[in-house]
């Protein structure tokens, strides 16, 4: 296969649904080597796997049977990475699917939201880059994707969600770094901001509230978003850019 990603390994976290599982489909199309962090449903790891083979065996792609398992219990923050860096010590592409959100208002906050916010959806994607990015740099390639909030591609209040897009912002000054340190080695890190995005986590009360924000109440999908990914992922001059994919919404 004629793609500058048959001969790399992606490491996708939170890799095993919703946006996460559409991107490891997507790079496995690509030929990539995909290795899949999945931490709360083994059965639905066991499927994407399942999935990733089918598709690269169908199109005769040899990397077809040596797809990784890289299932951690759910992740606790930054002090995952060691234990993740044990199961996957080297990746060429890494993609960081992953960040819990949380709906409160800034006046009911308290420190302990602060806390897991900033430690699940900013430190451990910041020591997860930190871990990787030698490497790349070393061998003079690599490719970082991270996944921040709706509108959180510049700094801007919010009524319920404070704590979740301050953390999530922030993911822009690291995707910058990146882009100062790397740009001139061929090692990129972007951030894709989605909007309202229709998965298999919506509830049915998730889903109608999506649709009301949604312009024209469209959902976008997973594989729409997946499909971008990997336009963003194979252009080595967009490099610290924070990216919104959301149908032009303001929440």
């Amino acid at each position: 296969m004629d793609s500058i990603f048959s001969t790399r390994t992606a490491l996708v976290i939170g890799g095993s649904g919703g946006i996460g599982k559409a991107i490891s489909l997507a790079l496995a199309r690509e030929g990539a080597h995909i290795i899949v962090h999945g931490g709360s449903s083994q059965e639905r790891l066991d499927q994407t796997l399942q999935d990733i083979q089918n598709i690269q065996r169908a199109a005769g792609i040899t990397t077809a049977d040596q797809c990784h398992r890289a299932l951690l219990k759910p992740l606790k923050g930054p002090e995952s990475v060691t234990e993740l860096l044990e199961q996957v010590p080297k990746t060429d592409i890494l993609v960081i699917s992953f960040g819990p959100f949380l709906r409160k208002p800034l006046t009911q906050l308290e420190a302990n939201d602060w806390d897991y916010m900033t430690k699940m959806n900013l430190a451990f994607p910041g020591a997860l880059v930190s871990a990787y990015l030698d490497q790349m740099l070393s061998q003079q390639w690599g490719r970082i994707l991270l996944f921040g909030g709706t509108n959180t591609e510049s700094i801007r209040g919010f009524l319920t969600t404070t704590a979740y897009a301050a953390a999530k912002t922030g993911l822009g000054v690291l995707a910058k770094s990146v882009a100062r340190i790397g740009g001139a080695v061929n090692v990129t890190c972007n951030v894709i901001c989605p909007g309202m995005i229709d998965t298999e986590y919506l509830t049915e009360q998730d889903r109608s509230y999506a649709r009301e924000k949604a312009p024209g109440g469209t959902l976008i999908t997973s594989e729409t978003i997946a499909n971008m990914a990997v336009e963003i992922l194979k252009q080595p001059h967009l490099n610290g850019a924070l990216i919104p994919i959301d149908n032009g919404l303001v929440i």
